[in-house]
């Protein structure tokens, strides 16, 4: 029984999409316009070279941030049922924001918010 179901939604998933992707490209506008070619479509040719390596603290800062918004997604449902789950779930989240609190400490030392 378990088995069967996974194939089935496996099939199902490849199929709607390849579907959606199949239908976009049918009833999407094309556009053959030689600036979707560059680099920029804003009609400016660009100065100097367009692949330009950005600093990794960019990146880094991005992470952080990602993190700190799953947590606050992962916070909101709790904090919603609060009443319900107990002391317990008290104790899990406090262990949770820890976890999270070591490594901000950890990329606080390593200097990965300094915009240097």
């Amino acid at each position: 029984m378990g088995s069967e179901a996974i194939i089935v939604f496996l099939i199902a998933g490849i199929v709607l999409v390849a579907g959606a992707n199949f239908l976009s490209n049918l009833i999407s506008h094309k556009s053959d316009n030689p600036q979707k070619r560059e680099p920029y479509e804003s009609g400016m040719k660009t100065v100097g070279p367009t692949w330009v390596q950005f600093k990794v603290g960019y990146y880094l800062y991005a992470i952080l941030f990602l993190v700190f918004d799953v947590e606050i997604a992962f916070l909101f449902p709790w904090a919603v049922v609060f009443k319900d789950v107990g002391f317990i779930a008290l104790i899990e989240i406090v262990i949770f924001l820890f976890i999270l609190g070591l490594g901000l400490a950890y990329a606080w030392k390593k200097g990965a918010l300094k915009w240097d």
